[in-house]
């Protein structure tokens, strides 16, 4: 019976907590249950997208297709290409021909190949582009500030040229002088 009653008084008072009015203190608090004053929070969704670092990519990419340019990666393919033929078109060693003579999976392979290098190749050159055109910008930026100095330079040679040309030379200082000396000796020649 004692569990009874219990049970009896703990629903009295979910219904009076109910019926009374909440107060802060007799809100839920968080983690007692949601809150409907609130809006709902939204988790992050999560992606399934793999997480690349374009960086890294990029740069292994354009080093994949500066290699695919290379002497050697045309050797080595070449070798590659000359040991499967031999392999497949030897007739004592049909035990390990594993592509006959319209050697079908080696076309697969050069295929596959050619799938993956166009678009590294592709991706490297779009990067080059992005640099070339980051250097264009600054060439471009270092111009017009090479230009604009040069103009200043200009200008302050001009002022200087219209300033020297209101002053005095030394040459023209001393030849005044002189005369002057000239004439003052023929004065004090004259008054004796």
């Amino acid at each position: 019976m004692p569990a009874e009653r219990e049970r009896e008084r703990e629903r009295d008072q979910g219904a009076e907590r109910e019926k009374a009015p909440r107060t802060a203190a007799s809100r839920p608090q968080p983690g007692e249950g949601p809150r409907l004053d609130q809006p709902k929070t939204l988790r992050p969704r999560r992606s399934v997208r793999p997480s690349v670092n374009a960086e890294k990519f990029g740069q292994a990419s354009e080093n994949l297709a500066r290699y695919f340019g290379t002497a050697q990666y045309l050797v080595i393919q070449t070798a590659i290409v000359i040991v499967w033929i031999v392999l497949n078109i030897m007739v004592f060693t049909r035990s390990i021909r594993w592509d006959p003579y319209p050697f079908i999976l080696l076309n697969l392979a050069f295929s596959t190949q050619a799938a993956y290098a166009a678009p590294l190749i592709l991706l490297a050159q779009n990067r080059q582009t992005d640099r070339d055109r980051v250097q264009y910008e600054q060439d471009r930026a270092r111009d017009e500030q090479s230009v604009a100095n040069t103009e200043y330079l200009l200008r302050e040679v001009a002022s200087l040229r219209m300033a020297v040309n209101d002053l005095t030379t030394r040459d023209f200082l001393r030849s005044e002088l002189q005369a002057l000396i000239k004439e003052l000796e023929q004065a004090k020649s004259e008054e004796r």
